[in-house]
């Protein structure tokens, strides 16, 4: 088998759900210093243990040096390029994960209607607890949780004071729409799907296959998201529009420091686990570097089958005019 591209296995990195759950960082430089990342910007120098960091996110403004994005790499550490005030992300870079297991598990599950439909009921069971969601259809459950969710916005906006009439979302520009208690959301929110992001592809789940969202390369990280909103970044909107905090900037810093109390990043790990492989089996995360064969059958990659498989795989020919010519 050929040798894998990365220099660190699985027991040399620290573990998803141990590690700092993110870092935002825009307008400076992002060098390398032995084992740190270091942040450079007019003001201060930061630096950040790349191994404890479960997902950097790069702002606009940026630049960053080979060194640091090989360092990220090897440690396991996502990697995502965003845009202004972390709104959107337009790329993502390596995680922990070594293996395509899981993902090839997900995708079994996503592709069969009755297994997809157990995972999403189990979704659902989640963000109910203590209630019976047996016998409903997904249709009945989204409505079950559009209720459940505009009572939380009209609790909290009793609860703070302050006004609120609707969720207003501009895709493409979420952080211009809407008054302060939207785009606070808007921007909390994005940074909860960082979050998420960094644990599914760190688990190497796919964030592109969800069981509720579909039809989008984040289907999964939304699915995901929408677990916690209620008792994350709803609640913190509200708290920090009372108070005056409406930069994106509060938003992110607020989630950041709700998500170390509420040690947010192990639930969100164990929450994948429970969906994807309900029975605790652990599956593999190896490098196989294998070759597909017939059946469920893999072979060993790295090598030349021609020597020993050629004569298998050509036809006998079976029209007299194709036969070798006789001497």
């Amino acid at each position: 088998m050929a040798e894998p591209w990365w220099r660190t296995g699985p027991q040399d990195v620290h573990r998803l759900e141990d590690r700092i759950s993110s870092l935002y960082a825009e307008r400076c430089h992002i060098d390398r210093d032995d084992n740190a990342i270091v942040l450079v910007n007019k003001v201060r120098t930061v630096h950040v243990p790349a191994a404890w960091l479960a997902v950097l996110l790069i702002g606009p403004g940026s630049r960053v040096t080979h060194p640091a994005v090989t360092l990220l790499a090897d440690s396991g550490t996502a990697v995502c390029w965003v845009g202004e005030q972390g709104v959107r992300l337009y790329a993502t870079g390596t995680s922990t994960a070594r293996g395509s297991q899981l993902q090839l598990h997900q995708a079994w599950l996503v592709t069969r209607p009755k297994e997809r439909v157990a995972v999403a009921h189990r979704m659902y069971d989640m963000r109910f607890p203590g209630e019976s969601t047996t016998g409903l259809t997904l249709r009945q459950l989204r409505g079950r949780e559009g209720t459940r969710i505009r009572k939380l916005y009209a609790q909290h906006a009793a609860r703070t004071g302050v006004p609120w009439t609707k969720r207003d979302y501009k895709p493409g520009d979420a952080f211009a729409a809407g008054d302060d208690v939207n785009r606070l959301l808007s921007a909390a929110n994005s940074a909860l799907y960082g979050i998420c992001h960094a644990a599914i592809t760190g688990l190497g789940a796919s964030p592109a296959l969800g069981f509720v969202h579909t039809g989008n390369a984040l289907s999964f990280v939304l699915d995901i998201a929408d677990l916690y909103k209620a008792e994350f970044t709803i609640p913190l909107a509200f708290d920090l529009a009372a108070q005056g905090l409406t930069s994106e900037r509060d938003a992110r810093t607020a989630l950041r420091d709700a998500a170390v109390q509420g040690k947010l990043l192990p639930r969100v790990v164990a929450d994948i686990k429970q969906l994807l492989v309900p029975d605790g089996s652990d599956l593999p995360d190896e490098d196989l570097g294998a070759l597909w064969d017939d059946g469920d059958s893999v072979v060993s990659s790295g090598r030349n089958w021609s020597a020993t498989h050629h004569l298998d795989i050509i036809p006998e020919p079976t029209d007299p005019t194709l036969a070798e010519p006789t001497p």
